[in-house]
């Protein structure tokens, strides 16, 4: 089966070819220096630009992996959750190319999309735990199947990638600020008294990163010595040593205090099971950064279990992720009719497919309320 993907859920405009189980070819463009220089991603520029990129990508994919549309099998495409205008351009093209030539549409989940790119090419076992961390979502999931999964906890107020980019904004580092301080922290101690493990002294799963991001807004604010005096360039080399040591210092160790509260509460739901777990899956944007990564290896290395994360370029938002996904459900027999909606930040993706087995699928929203 060929599956073509299309990713428009947030910065990132991508397309992508998938077959039997292997990537084909991905296509995608960046939006990052359009959006650095305001510190975050503004919405209406967003969209806008997805329309302006989205179909010179389709035709480069298609010249550049020798296919064509007639040999597409199935067009997935990435539904919620995420920015409402930017998920509208992607599924007005996805719904236009399936109009057109009379293929299966399929909306794909993109935090389901994200957990299932630490799969591609491997076979994983079943039940597996989850870790989804990523800019705007955090999420304990069970998986029970590939297509079968369940929200055992979530954030309910910001997201662990939240909280990076907007500490490296609170030292007047270039956005995306997470890279940055995953870098200027790598080989240095760090202290694990200076800022919190948030929302641990609960009983539950669930995550809150708010008050951290206040903690360390608070500390630039105190040691204004440590924040840059201008604006590095974005998307440039990053030399560790061109930085203020106490700067290094405090990027590791809100390294620590991040990857530390991850561990507590994924150990958490470990321990929760009825039974142990086959695996642990790991995905999202954050999952990139090498202090989580390494503190997840432990932990699977600690409890004897087999740890599933995606190569650095399927961490972030990308079209591979969608077609994989989409593939699977496309096999499964599963699709949408045109009817299919967008899901916008904060509301749940709903499981409503036609056709194809009944499974459970819980997916929610990190920005909603724990319910």
């Amino acid at each position: 089966m060929l599956c073509l993907g299309i990713e428009t859920s947030c910065d990132e405009t991508a397309v992508a070819l998938f077959e039997n189980g292997r990537p084909v070819l991905e296509k995608l463009a960046s939006q990052a220096d359009l959006h650095a220089v305001f510190g975050g991603v503004v919405p209406e520029l967003a969209s806008r630009e997805h329309l302006r990129r989205l179909g010179p990508l389709l035709q480069a994919l298609f010249a550049q992996s020798g296919r064509s549309l007639a040999d597409v099998d199935a067009i997935a495409v990435a539904r919620g959750p995420g920015l409402l205008g930017s998920l509208l351009v992607g599924l007005a093209a996805a719904k236009g190319l399936s109009l057109a030539t009379g293929k299966p549409l399929i909306g794909v989940d993109h935090l389901h999309a994200h957990l299932l790119a630490a799969t591609i090419g491997r076979e994983v076992a079943f039940p597996a735990l989850g870790l989804l961390v990523s800019g705007g979502h955090t999420q304990i999931v069970r998986l029970d199947s590939a297509l079968s999964l369940e929200v055992l906890g979530r954030t309910l107020d910001d997201a662990a990638g939240e909280a990076f980019d907007k500490a490296a904004k609170s030292f007047n580092l270039p956005y995306p600020g997470g890279v940055y301080i995953d870098v200027l922290g790598r080989g240095i101690a760090p202290d694990k008294t200076l800022f919190p493990r948030p929302f641990l002294d609960n009983d539950h799963l669930d995550f809150s990163f708010s008050g951290l991001k206040t903690a360390v807004a608070s500390y630039a604010a105190a040691h204004p010595e440590l924040r840059a005096t201008s604006l590095a360039e974005a998307g440039g080399a990053i030399n560790p040593e061109a930085w203020p040591m106490a700067l290094r210092r405090a990027c590791s160790s809100l390294n620590f205090a991040i990857a530390d509260t991850l561990r507590i509460k994924f150990e958490r739901a470990l321990d929760r099971q009825p039974a142990p777990p086959a695996s642990l899956i790991a995905a999202g944007g954050v999952a990139a950064n090498g202090p989580i990564r390494a503190m997840l290896a432990d932990l699977a290395a600690r409890r004897g279990l087999p740890l599933y994360l995606p190569e650095p370029a399927l961490c972030a938002d990308n079209a591979v992720m969608i077609a994989a996904a989409g593939s699977r459900l496309a096999e499964a027999g599963y699709a949408h009719d045109l009817t299919l909606t967008a899901v916008p930040r904060g509301r749940k993706v709903p499981w409503d497919y036609s056709g194809g087995p009944a499974v459970r699928a819980a997916s929610v929203d990190s920005a909603s309320p724990a319910q």
